[in-house]
Order: structure tokens, then C-alpha cells, then sequence
């Protein structure tokens, strides 16, 4: 899963925007998702490799961007200097609709050593913006919870979402959203959210325009389902996704046990723990449901482990 780099993105086809290409030059912006990063040996910094890829007039045509190795050969770098140079070109982007920060892979850095930073003042800069994609959640901050008109869908992935953090969102105040995207990982890497942390999620009373709820990689995906059973959010999500968690037969049976998810257009479990039987029920009772990549349900609960953690 973040193995490989993304190579499609809102639709479009993404392509990197390194040393070599700064050089040349982009020839089409307008249809190509760039992903602005630095080799580990970079001679530039990101500042200045960011200046290039909008120092042409054309630039104004980016409809998105992604950001994948900031760091260079230091993977202790925050993304500090990144939302700087992107508040200082939103001038130069009026067309940007998407912005995902930190496309890094394992290869590059961990997701959990991925350092990040306050990126609040993103929102305030593009106030068009509707998609925003975050990996990493070491010194990831929204501020007071972000305010936006026009943000769509919020991504957040880490391998532990520190409590506070989940408070930031659930303080903001975006009205247009329409999915929301945590990965909640597990207390070894800061993953410290409970079910109670979760309710003024699952109360319904948040997010007027949610459709699309991906609560994923979690270590109390059990939890979560048995919560769901009496959450009203439910009534007006068309998807929901519990995958690369450690789904068993106890969450399994509780989600079965709900007449609710039979509204759903699509119900995503796929990586789980979950026996043939109950697997067999869920896809009986929800034919729209992804039970792919199981991992076997006679494993310990102790040795059962997140798609992704470190």
C-alpha cells in the first residue's frame, strides 16, 4: 500500500517532478498530477526545487500536487518549509484543487518517522481547495481544527493517530466535506484512540455533507464495529470502510447483527481476520461487501498486526 509512489490521483496521471525534470521543464500542467520530491542526495533544497516547478506562467494551470520526499538525506526534516512554499505560491496555483503531502515510501521512511507539521495555513491560502491528503502524523498539526468551505475530503494516514490529533478534526469546521479518511494504527506508534474518543464522529452531529467514512488500519476495528451498531452517522453514509485493520469474528458478527449497513453502496473490510463463516455470511447479507486478503482467524489476537504500523 505505500510501497509504491501513486501513479493516478483524482483521475489524472501522476508523474515526478525531480532534479532531471526541473531542468527540462513541464511541458503539460494542466493534465498531470506532479509529485514534487527530493532524491537523498539532492544538491538543491525543497524550496528551491518547489520555485522551479512554479516559475513557469503555465504553472497557474496545476490542478494538483503531490509531495513526496521532502527530506532529502536528513528524514528528520518536518514539513515545515513545504506548506511555507505552499502559502508563498498560491498566487501562482488559483486552479489547485488537491494538495496530499507526503507521498513517501517505506523505502524513503517509515510512515511512522514521517515528520510533519502545522499545516493549517494551507486552508487559509487555498480557500478552493477540496481534496487534502496527509501521510505521517509525527508533528502533524491542524491548528484549532480547520475551518473551509470547499474542502471535499480529508485524508489522514499514520501508522498511530495520536489522540489530540483526532480532536483537531473532529474541532473543524468543514461543511463540504464528503469523506473522511483516518488511519488509526496501533498505541505502539501513538494510535492511542478508543471508541470514546470516536462518538462525536459516530453521533452524526459532525460533517453535515459526510457520505464516506474510512475509519482503517486499526487496531480496534472490533470495537468499532460493535459501535456502530447504534451510531447515527450511519443513516447518510453511502460507504464505509473498516479495512487493513484487525477485523475478526467479534466485529464481524456485530456488523452482521446491523440493519443499518444494508443501505450502503459499498462496505470495505478487505485485509481482515475474519473465518470463512463469518466471511461467507457478511457476503450473503451485504452483496456489495470486500472481504479480500484475509489473513487467517485462527490468529492469536496479540499476534494479530495492522496492514500498515511502523
Amino acid at each position: 500500500m505505500i510501497s509504491e509512489h501513486a501513479t493516478e490521483w483524482l483521475g489524472l496521471p501522476v508523474k515526478v517532478f525531480d532534479e532531471k525534470l526541473s531542468e527540462r521543464g513541464v511541458s503539460d500542467y494542466a493534465n498531470t498530477i506532479y509529485r514534487i520530491a527530493l532524491d537523498w542526495d539532492a544538491e538543491v533544497d525543497f524550496p528551491a526545487l518547489f520555485s522551479k516547478f512554479v516559475a513557469k506562467p503555465t504553472s497557474v494551470q496545476t490542478p494538483a500536487i503531490i509531495i513526496g520526499q521532502y527530506h532529502g538525506d536528513d528524514p528528520e526534516q518536518d514539513s515545515e518549509r513545504v506548506i511555507e512554499s505552499l502559502v508563498s505560491a498560491a498566487a501562482k496555483l488559483p486552479n489547485l484543487r488537491g494538495i496530499f503531502i507526503g507521498d513517501i515510501i517505506s523505502e524513503e521512511n517509515e510512515i511512522s518517522w514521517i515528520n510533519q507539521s502545522d499545516i493549517s495555513p494551507l486552508l487559509a491560502a487555498y480557500p478552493n481547495l477540496e481534496h487534502l491528503r496527509v501521510r505521517g502524523a509525527g508533528g502533524l498539526s491542524l491548528g484549532d481544527g480547520l475551518v473551509h468551505q470547499n474542502l471535499k475530503s480529508l485524508t489522514i494516514e499514520t501508522g498511530g493517530l495520536p489522540p489530540d490529533l483526532l480532536n483537531e478534526v473532529l474541532a473543524s469546521e468543514l461543511p463540504a466535506l464528503e469523506l473522511l479518511e483516518l488511519w488509526l494504527g496501533t498505541p505502539e506508534y501513538g494510535g492511542d484512540v478508543t471508541v470514546q474518543n470516536l462518538q462525536p464522529l459516530l453521533s452524526g452531529q459532525l460533517f453535515p455533507a459526510l457520505k464516506h467514512l474510512r475509519l482503517r488500519d486499526s487496531q480496534i476495528a472490533d470495537e468499532i464495529a460493535s459501535a456502530l451498531t447504534s451510531a447515527p452517522i450511519l443513516s447518510r453514509l453511502n460507504s464505509l470502510d473498516l479495512s487493513l485493520g484487525v477485523l475478526g469474528d467479534k466485529g464481524g458478527k456485530a456488523l452482521l447483527a446491523n440493519p443499518q449497513l444494508k443501505s450502503l453502496k459499498q462496505l470495505d473490510l478487505h485485509y481482515h481476520f475474519l473465518s470463512e463463516q463469518v466471511m461467507a455470511a457478511l457476503k450473503r447479507e451485504f452483496p456489495n461487501v470486500n472481504v479480500d486478503d484475509p489473513q487467517g482467524s485462527d490468529t492469536d489476537d496479540e499476534d494479530r498486526f495492522v496492514a500498515v504500523g511502523e
